[in-house]
């Protein structure tokens, strides 16, 4: 796969999650975080199970082939996620969507942090000019202003610190072992199963609560999870961390999007300009590498 093609999967991922946030609060009327939680990663892991059993015939590979550390790897994986999904949707009940894709969107900055302290890599000088540059843009969708912060703000904020940790990850693990849709399915499956081992004890949520939002439930699983964290996987195999996670950041603009198709909401004039910084941005962090690569000679 090229790596235009790459970050245009990561893009169609980022529209995914951007408009699933709308979702994702309509259905904390009906279910409590840990119940929704589960029924969406479930469902997202269950699709993707046949896909992942091909995957791992197609490539000769079993998984008691894998060592224990690669084992300890992806049990990583999948806490960072859980705990970073379920502070997310928690923060959602008692936050607004516009502060929520806000804060989110900070672990632009979390993961060349993450990546330098695990494994001392070095991005490419432009991420310092592209991160910060995502953020202002981000800031400017926004209105140029957040909603006074509140506990479910502070929730969101410590979720961005581990939504950087799984961007992180899924591209290490992706990469070393070609194998992305079988980490995502392992991922989903095991975070739905745990969601629902809390949840249906301790929310006690009823049947027709499940029901009255299946159309978020499906969306979200299906789409939001299935496909979409699918394609992030698929995508960081060429993608590194820190140029996946800039681009990633435009989840605050498909975010604004889904406002105004489902909510009537509508950008303000400074809005449109956070959108135009965004992209900026990932035009920035992609072109510049890529145009440095083609400029430097090549040795006999």
């Amino acid at each position: 796969m090229s790596r235009p093609v790459a970050v245009l999967l990561l893009v169609i991922a980022t529209a995914i999650w951007g408009l699933a946030f709308v979702a994702q609060k309509s259905a904390m009327d009906h279910l409590g975080p840990l119940s929704f939680s589960g029924a969406r990663f479930l469902l997202g892991g269950v699709v993707l199970l046949p896909f992942a059993l091909a995957e791992l015939r197609r490539k000769q590979v079993r998984l008691a082939d894998f060592t224990p550390r690669r084992w300890v790897m992806i049990g990583l994986l999948c806490a960072v996620f859980l705990i970073g999904s379920l502070l997310q949707q928690y923060g959602l009940v008692q936050t607004t969507l516009t502060n929520s894709g806000f804060l989110t969107a900070l672990y632009v900055l979390f993961v060349p942090l993450i990546a330098f302290v695990a494994i001392r890599a070095t991005p490419h000088p432009i991420i310092y000019v592209g991160a910060p540059l995502a953020l202002v843009g981000i800031y400017y969708l926004n209105g140029g202003h957040l909603a006074a912060l509140n506990f479910g703000d502070v929730l969101v904020i410590i979720s961005a610190v581990f939504w950087g940790g799984h961007v992180f990850l899924i591209g290490l693990l992706s990469r070393a072992t070609a194998l992305p849709v079988t980490l995502s399915a392992i991922t989903f499956i095991g975070t739905g199963l745990v969601c629902l081992a809390f949840g249906l004890p301790i929310e006690t949520p009823a049947i027709e609560s499940f029901g009255a939002i299946w159309m978020q439930i499906a969306y979200t699983g299906l789409l939001s999870t299935g496909l979409a964290f699918t394609l992030q996987a698929i995508a960081q195999q060429q993608v590194p961390a820190a140029n996946a996670a800039i681009v990633l950041s435009a989840e605050s603009l498909f975010a604004a999007l889904g406002g105004a198709l489902v909510l009537g909401e509508r950008l303000s004039p400074v809005g449109y300009a956070g959108a135009a910084l965004i992209f900026f941005a990932i035009i920035l962090v992609e072109a510049v590498p890529a145009i440095a690569a083609r400029r430097q000679p090549v040795r006999a």
